[in-house]
């Protein structure tokens, strides 16, 4: 039976928020909702009316992970394949998507869910959050949220999640930067809004060139990543937003960007 309506989007004032809407399954990742969450970051990556997306989950839970039953319902080595590559070309859209994405987090983020948090470039999560990587309890190791998780967070933490299965709470996830904030539950759409909007106020361009900067250079060596940083920061400085920055700075004004 198929699900209507797998993924909400609303738009406001350069916000585009995408809610992942499948309650009864704890918005399980479907292999409806991952091509649905995919379609949407494609047509969000060329709209200059966006400048933030928010990634947030109808009902109890953020994210239980993979859909188990679905998985289950086709035990074949193609379809499992299907399913991982297609989740793990979801999780490279959204790092290399030229716009912030944050997670708006509430409730469990279990498994692929918690790689969905991992993966966002920020992280606001209710003070009843929780985080896991509980495959390796039912025989699943969680490798694919691994890639995710062992990059947000330090090795150790990561092995511990990864290696129990045990679920932490949201201020432990912030201690070992899986979050950047912990907030009370009913602050956490405040908190989220208002980073969003402080993030809008940005330049589109800058926020693009910093973004793929930070995780280009990530994966270098020191001196490879001071030398592609020098680049970029050459290049940003001969942008016009850079130019209009600068110069609002030193009048003492508002700039006024024009994605350039």
């Amino acid at each position: 039976m198929s699900e209507p309506h797998l993924l909400l989007r609303h738009d406001r004032n350069g916000i585009a928020t995408l809610t992942l809407n499948r309650p009864q399954a704890r918005n399980a990742l479907s292999l409806g909702l991952i091509q649905a969450i995919d379609a949407e970051l494609v047509s969000i990556g060329s709209d200059p009316a966006v400048r933030v997306v928010v990634i947030a989950g109808a009902g109890p839970a953020f994210c239980a992970g993979h859909d188990l039953r679905e998985l289950r319902a086709t035990p074949t080595r193609e379809a499992y394949a299907a399913v991982f590559a297609l989740c793990s070309r979801l999780m490279q859209r959204i790092v290399a998507l030229p716009k912030p994405v944050i997670a708006r987090v509430h409730g469990v983020a279990s498994a692929a869910g918690c790689q969905l948090v991992a993966t966002c470039d920020l992280a606001i999560a209710g003070e009843s959050a929780r985080f896991a990587t509980p495959g390796v309890s039912i025989g699943l190791f969680c490798s694919t949220p691994m890639v995710a998780l062992s990059r947000a967070v330090g090795r150790k933490a990561a092995m511990e999640m990864l290696l129990t299965g045990d679920m932490i709470d949201a201020v432990r996830a912030r201690e070992i930067g899986l979050v950047n904030r912990v907030v009370a539950d009913r602050e956490l759409d405040a908190a989220v809004g208002a980073l969003a909007r402080q993030i809008t106020d940005r330049s589109p361009l800058t926020l693009a060139i910093g973004k793929e900067a930070f995780y280009r250079q990530a994966e270098l060596d020191l001196a490879a990543a001071y030398g592609y940083a020098a680049e970029v920061m050459t290049n940003n400085m001969l942008a016009h937003d850079a130019a209009e920055g600068i110069d609002a700075f030193l009048e003492k004004r508002d700039a006024v960007w024009t994605g350039t």
